[in-house]
């Protein structure tokens, strides 16, 4: 009677995941295979997924008219720093926040967890604009990068404070007997310890980056050589011969959404581990 309960229970389980699986590959599959029609058969083919003709043409005419070649070396700038910047401004902010004792870490961390529950969206858009303008970073992308930096992303915070705490502390105190200091535990101990956690805020550091349209968009709306992908990729809705080219915005982002499929494919078993870990309260 149990096993049979189990077998049910199993069963379930296993057909929510079914659709749930359903629900997320269907957009990705949809793109793709959109990115192969022409635009009038997206517009009026119905729920038919296989294109009537195959269009490969689409990817060159997106090619050329995004300037995918410049878009791409400017998104790989943007998120190499955005990525170096957040995995060494949230471990930093995770090891003394794990690590401190003073009242102030606590309230700082403790303030830094509130966030997780506060979104402003886009009401701070505008002072960061105007911030960045007052020390001549409008039109660049450094703008967006210092700000993701420097704007101590709760969640990525959170996953490090868990994970470092559950590193021994008895480390620390062999390395202060050896004469480290609290800094210097950090980068020449704690930092190599840390490899699947620097796989996880860096996975979701390029994700945020890659894919992130609305800043930099802002900050280089006058500069087009300074756009990321997913700037030109967007704008490629307009740039056909129809009003609406939805057939060459799909073909750049089946284009776009390559690499971030490769680093998750290479990072998937660290940020799974940093998540399972950092996820516990110590």
């Amino acid at each position: 009677m149990k096993k049979t309960g189990k077998t049910v229970c199993y069963a379930v389980l296993y057909i929510i995941l079914i659709i749930l699986a359903v629900f997320t590959i269907f957009p990705i599959v949809y793109i793709l295979l959109s990115s192969f029609k022409s635009n009038q058969e997206i517009l009026v083919g119905g729920v038919n997924l296989l294109p009537k003709e195959w269009l490969y043409s689409n990817y060159k005419q997106a090619w050329t008219l995004a300037n995918f070649g410049r878009l791409t070396f400017n998104s790989i700038f943007y998120a190499f720093f955005v990525v170096a910047g957040c995995v060494i401004s949230s471990m930093a902010a995770g090891y003394v926040f794990a690590r401190g004792k003073t009242k102030i870490t606590k309230i700082i961390n403790n303030m830094v967890l509130c966030s997780l529950f506060i979104s402003i969206g886009t009401l701070s858009l505008y002072p960061q604009l105007q911030l960045a303008k007052s020390v001549g970073l409008s039109g660049t992308l450094w703008g967006p990068i210092i700000i993701h930096v420097f704007g101590m992303n709760a969640t990525q915070v959170f996953i490090a404070t868990g994970f470092i705490r559950q590193i021994s502390t008895e480390i620390d105190e062999a390395a202060r007997i050896d004469g480290c200091g609290f800094f210097k535990i950090f980068y020449k101990i704690i930092f190599p310890l840390c490899k699947p956690l620097i796989a996880t805020t860096g996975l979701m550091a390029f994700r945020t980056a890659w894919s992130d349209y609305l800043l930099p968009y802002v900050f280089t709306i006058s500069e087009k050589t300074k756009w990321p992908l997913v700037v030109g990729v967007v704008s490629l809705k307009s740039s056909g011969e129809a009003v609406s080219s939805w057939n060459l915005m799909l073909a750049g982002i089946s284009i776009s959404i390559l690499p971030m499929l490769i680093v998750y494919l290479f990072l998937n078993r660290y940020f799974i581990a940093g998540l399972t870990e950092g996820a516990v309260k110590g």
